[in-house]
């Protein structure tokens, strides 16, 4: 496989996960589905997981016809950790598993119900930590743990007071665990920016105007690819990050840096 970037080949050899069992949850769409159908190029067994069995079964049906689905809720961690169990029995050991099942939508925090909040917290943190424990039993020697976090995690936003909170759960999560479990375990977690061809930015720039003022806050003028988060999480669980625990690798082009308007420069140097 010649690689799934747009922009160019991909570093990894094929073949580079052949063997490999891949646990993905909310791996039903989005970057999520971008990661597993990734895996599964380079030869993992994959196995998916969502609320939702049709889009579940659709899912897995675009990755391969080996790929597994399953449905579930990550607040639920008994049926959560039934389908771990489920997928173990029928391929082994979990040598990756990727949390990135999560909720959000924009309101003030003034604007938000207590169940509101509640139940972002219960679908990203609360869901990492239920994939995450519920798998360690589970794992094969020197498994690899990915959590999808996000900006919010670091970068206080207006409207996003229940995703910030809840990523950051996530970052020090990761951190905690890495801690806990290493030397056998490795636990990290990816924080995309915007990425193009996902429900999130669709709602946050749904005109040509509004993307174009996100080009330019970026430092790489440009939104990611789904693509470009699936090679991250393949470095994540590959050999090449064998020392890499308790780390937040961010896929976002800077935007997370700061804002890299020229006209801010411009007025620097006026």
């Amino acid at each position: 496989m010649a690689g799934a970037l747009a922009g160019g080949s991909s570093p990894f050899r094929d073949g580079i996960l052949e063997g490999k069992v891949a646990f993905i949850a909310g791996g039903t769409s989005g970057i999520n589905l971008g990661i597993a159908r990734r895996f599964a190029e380079l030869g993992a067994r994959v196995a998916v997981v969502g609320r939702n069995p049709e889009k579940a079964a659709a899912a897995a049906a675009s990755i391969g016809e080996d790929a597994l689905d399953f449905s579930a809720d990550v607040r639920d961690f008994g049926a959560i950790r039934g389908v771990m169990e489920h997928v173990h029995a029928r391929l082994g050991p979990l040598d990756i598993v990727v949390s990135g099942a999560a909720g959000n939508f924009l309101a003030p925090a003034l604007g938000m119900s207590a169940n509101a909040f509640k139940t972002v917290i219960d679908i990203d943190l609360n869901g990492t930590f239920n994939v995450f424990r519920g798998c360690h039993d589970l794992l094969a020697e020197n498994a690899s743990l990915i959590a999808i976090t996000a900006g919010q995690a670091i970068n206080a936003m207006q409207l996003q007071a229940h995703a910030c909170a809840a990523k950051a759960g996530i970052n020090q999560l990761v951190r905690v665990l890495a801690l806990e479990w290493g030397p056998h375990v490795r636990v990290n977690g990816i924080s995309p920016g915007p990425i193009a061809d996902t429900e999130g930015m669709r709602r946050l720039a749904p005109d040509a105007a509004t993307k174009q003022s996100h080009f330019e806050r970026i430092a790489m003028k440009r939104w990611g690819e789904i693509g470009e988060v699936a090679e991250c999480a393949v470095f994540l669980c590959s050999d090449a990050a064998r020392y890499v625990t308790g780390t937040i690798l961010d896929c976002d082009g800077g935007s997370g840096v700061g804002d890299a308007t020229q006209r801010s420069v411009e007025r620097g140097l006026a």
